[in-house]
């Protein structure tokens, strides 16, 4: 996807049971998964990109995004709980701890922002955990949705708590507390 003296973003457009989910990848892998359209996320990719890759070339490739999109499709079925993606996520270095934390939480389990924190060896730091949590540009591959408040309550996610409910559902991870 990158040529010679250019950088490439491919992006595709799949449709779920929540919506559009538009798909970007660099060569190296996914880059960002979108809960919106095209002309809705192509604003935030574009000033995403400007602030941690550079000037771009963004254009539409299905093929690019096709094992992509057939293991969303999957989970989407409820017949994929791990994903074979290869990743390539822009961060800072804490960013990027979290994120590999997330991954590490089994399909169909919970934690708390508390619990991440703890095991990072940060017990101080969840506030942190739950700013990088919400920055997690690859939502679902990297899990953040499966991360809950202590006291068991539905908080925290950045594409919405419907989403958010739907996702722990079909994983059949609960129960939870819907947020007051």
């Amino acid at each position: 996807m990158v040529s010679e003296g250019s950088r490439v973003l491919a992006w595709s457009e799949i449709e779920s049971p929540v919506g559009p989910i538009l798909l970007t990848a660099t060569k190296k892998g996914l880059c960002r998964l979108d809960f919106s359209s095209e002309e809705q996320a192509r604003l935030g990719i574009d000033l995403w990109a400007r602030r941690w890759i550079g000037s771009v070339q963004i254009e539409k490739n299905d093929l690019a995004l096709l094992s992509f999109a057939k293991q969303l499709q999957e989970y989407f079925k409820g017949g994929n709980p791990h994903f074979e993606i290869p990743l390539d996520l822009y961060g800072t270095s804490f960013q990027k701890l979290v994120w590999e934390q997330l991954q590490t939480i089994p399909y169909g389990e919970l934690r708390s922002y508390k619990d991440m924190a703890a095991a990072m060896g940060a017990p101080k730091a969840v506030r942190a955990v739950g700013g990088a949590n919400n920055k997690n540009p690859v939502s679902i591959v990297v899990p953040c949705h499966r991360v809950i408040g202590s006291n068991g309550s539905l908080v925290g996610y950045g594409s919405g708590l419907k989403i958010k409910e739907f996702l722990l559902t079909l994983e059949g991870a609960s129960p939870f507390k819907a947020e007051a």
